[in-house]
C-alpha cells in the first residue's frame, strides 16, 4: 500500500492557519530572500522573530499584521529563533511599542543585551578565522567592511524570558518544547509542539536551501575562542530533529517542509559527497580551506568568501573527525593534508 502524499505547501501553511499560527513574509536585504514571522493567536499573543532592522522591513510587518487584525502595540511576546540579524532586526523596536516580553535561548541573552559590541566582536573572530585560513589579507580587509555596513540591519534589547533547552514555552492553548539545535548558528533554537506535531524551526532546516553551517564565534560563557567545529555540531542537530515525529517544520525562509525525514537524510547524503570531493583534493597535497574553496566554486569564493569557507572548513572537520584528513597549522596559516 503505498503512503500518502505530503500536503502542498499552501495546504501545510493552511492547516498551521487552523491551529493559530500565520505567516508573515518579511522582507530583507540579504540574497536569502524573504525571512517567514509567525504570528501565533493565542496568549500571550506572540510573534516568533522579527525581520531585519529596515524601514521597509517594519512596514510590511505592520502590513501583515493589520491583515489579521493586529498591530504591533497588541504583540505581548516576542521569540527569537536564532542570532542573524534577518531574525532579529527589529528587536529594539517592537517590544519598545508593545511592552512586548522578549523570550530566547539564555545562552542568546548577553549577545543581544549589548548588539553593537556583540557584532564587532563577531566581526574580529571572522578576520581571526579568514585569514588563518588562507583567505588573502586585502579581501579580509574587504569583507570586513562589507560586513560592517550590515549591521545596522540587526538590533538588541534585553531577554526578560530566558529559555532553557529542553524546558518548555507554555501559552494557553499550546506548550513547545525548546530544543537547542547549534550548527547553522550556536543559539539555533526549535520549538516543538509535540501536540499538534508542528515545529517552529527557523534557519534549522529550509526546504530548498541547505542551511549553511557558519563559523561563528562561541557564546558559551568562558570561552577561549577557537574556532568551533560548525558543520559536525549540525550534523549532530539534524540527527536529533530528524527523531522527531514531525508532521509539518515551519521554515525562517521559503516553504514549509512535510516530510523532514526525507529531506534531512537528503542534506546528510549531500554533505557527505561534499566531504569526498575535498578529500579528492586533498590528494593533491595540503591546501587552505580557502584553496579548496576556489577550487570548488571559482569567483564565487571571492564573492561569497566567508559563506564558502565555512562550507569548506565544515567538511575538513568531518574527515578530520573520521581520521581522513589532519589540520597542519604554523603561526600564520592552517592547511589541511590528507590523513
Amino acid at each position: 500500500m503505498n503512503a500518502p502524499e505530503p500536503p502542498t505547501a499552501d495546504e501545510a501553511l493552511a492547516h498551521a492557519a487552523a491551529a493559530g499560527i500565520h505567516v508573515l513574509a518579511i522582507p530583507t536585504p540579504f540574497a536569502v530572500g524573504r525571512v517567514n514571522c509567525y504570528l501565533i493567536e493565542d496568549e500571550p499573543l506572540t510573534l516568533i522573530d522579527t525581520g531585519p532592522n529596515s524601514g521597509k522591513s517594519l512596514d510590511e510587518l505592520e502590513l501583515a499584521l493589520a491583515e489579521h487584525g493586529r498591530r504591533i502595540e497588541d504583540l505581548e511576546l516576542v521569540v527569537l529563533t536564532h542570532q542573524h540579524m534577518d531574525h532579529i532586526g527589529l528587536l529594539e523596536i517592537l517590544p519598545r511599542r508593545s511592552g512586548a516580553t522578549v523570550a530566547a535561548l539564555e545562552l542568546l541573552g548577553p549577545y543581544l543585551a549589548d548588539f553593537p559590541s556583540s557584532a564587532i566582536a563577531d566581526d574580529e573572530f571572522a578576520q581571526r578565522v579568514m585569514r588563518r585560513h588562507g583567505i588573502p589579507a586585502d579581501l579580509a580587509t574587504a569583507l570586513g567592511a562589507m560586513s560592517a555596513a550590515f549591521r545596522a540591519f540587526g538590533s538588541g534589547a534585553a531577554v526578560t524570558r530566558p529559555l532553557q533547552s529542553g524546558g518548555e514555552l507554555a501559552l494557553r492553548d499550546r506548550t513547545f518544547q525548546v530544543l537547542h539545535r547549534p550548527g547553522h548558528s550556536p543559539s539555533d533554537t526549535i520549538f516543538w509542539d509535540p501536540d499538534r506535531r508542528m515545529v517552529i524551526a527557523g534557519d534549522h532546516l529550509l526546504a530548498n536551501i541547505s542551511s549553511n553551517p557558519l563559523v561563528s564565534r562561541p557564546l558559551e560563557p568562558g570561552a577561549d575562542g577557537s574556532r568551533p567545529h560548525a558543520l559536525v555540531s549540525y550534523i549532530e542537530s539534524l540527527l536529533a530533529t530528524r527523531e522527531l515525529p514531525a508532521e509539518l517544520v515551519l521554515t525562517g525562509h521559503g516553504p514549509p517542509v512535510t516530510a523532514h525525514e526525507s529531506l534531512i537524510d537528503e542534506r546528510l547524503r549531500l554533505h557527505r559527497r561534499r566531504a569526498r570531493k575535498i578529500r579528492g583534493l586533498l590528494d593533491r597535497g595540503p591546501l587552505t580551506a580557502y584553496e579548496i574553496a576556489v577550487e570548488l566554486w571559482g569567483n564565487v569564493a571571492v564573492t561569497q568568501a566567508y559563506l564558502t569557507l565555512s562550507e569548506v572548513l565544515g567538511h575538513l572537520d568531518v574527515l578530520v573527525r573520521d581520521e581522513l584528513a589532519r589540520e597542519l597549522s604554523d603561526e600564520a596559516v592552517s592547511r589541511f593534508a590528507a590523513a
